[in-house]
């Protein structure tokens, strides 16, 4: 309960203070554009989750980074869309973590520093195959 009402606090302080320098016209347009960003990213979330998804099967992410990703995109998408300065300012560092987390991803993905699972399973057999020839032993005359 504590916390609810120091955010509460500094919400009010911060959107005050911003709101005052700016302007209620630009604060309004504000409010809008965050909101439509918001939900910008809500939609396009089925292209993150998929990118997510792709480079936990290319080794690149574990799965609790892949978790703590998508958790961040919708956290901050919905900060976005609520009204007021420091829910937009939290909401877009919240993305922009999992933009450079996500441009790290992609780096690796081209430069093949991530395997996928079938290429490696080839070099680990293409390692461990010895070319021999087997003579039967036993051969029986009839």
């Amino acid at each position: 309960m504590i916390y609810f009402i120091i955010y509460l606090f500094l919400e009010v302080i911060i959107s005050v203070n911003i709101s005052s320098a700016i302007g209620g016209l630009a604060t309004f347009f504000e409010i809008l554009l965050s909101a439509f960003l918001g939900l910008i990213i809500l939609i396009n979330f089925k292209a993150t989750l998929t990118e997510n998804l792709r480079a936990v099967s290319y080794n690149c992410i574990d799965l609790r980074e892949f978790q703590s990703l998508n958790l961040f995109t919708i956290l901050g998408a919905i900060l976005l869309i609520l009204p007021g300065f420091l829910t937009d300012i939290i909401g877009i560092l919240l993305q922009f973590s999992v933009f450079t987390t996500m441009l790290v991803n992609r780096y690796n993905i081209k430069s093949n520093k991530c395997n996928t699972k079938y290429e490696k399973n080839n070099i680990e057999k293409d390692i461990d195959v010895i070319d021999v020839e087997i003579i039967s032993d036993n051969s029986t005359s009839k």
